[in-house]
């Protein structure tokens, strides 16, 4: 059973850092594209980052220079440190995962950035 577990929301001021923390279990991690999605309420999902293998990421103009994705392959975690954090990155962070071509998801976390 394919599982991923967020955990490190919270709310933040303005400037401040959080970091995201999601395990994955139940896919080959390894190999497994991961990332981070983030959703406010009326708005549609939207990419903050991924990572398709350890050399390739992509982000979102608006966090580039700011937030950073990693994965450890031993812990089967993926993370997102989020550095300058501004009210409109408040919502809900959620992990994504694309084992076997099909996407997965974590139930989410709540990151609120308080001006």
């Amino acid at each position: 059973q394919v599982q991923l577990v967020e955990s490190g929301g919270g709310l933040v001021e303005a400037g401040g850092s959080l970091r995201l923390s999601c395990e994955a279990s139940g896919i080959r991690f390894r190999i497994t594209a991961m990332g981070w999605y983030r959703q406010t309420p009326g708005e549609e999902r939207e990419l903050v980052a991924k990572m398709i293998n350890g050399a390739n990421t992509r982000y979102a103009d608006s966090v580039k220079g700011r937030f950073t994705i990693s994965r450890d392959n031993y812990q089967n975690k993926v993370s997102l440190q989020m550095n300058n954090l501004q009210p409109e990155d408040t919502g809900v962070y959620y992990c994504w995962g694309n084992p076997a071509q099909r996407d997965v998801w974590g139930r989410g976390t709540q990151v609120t950035v308080s001006s």
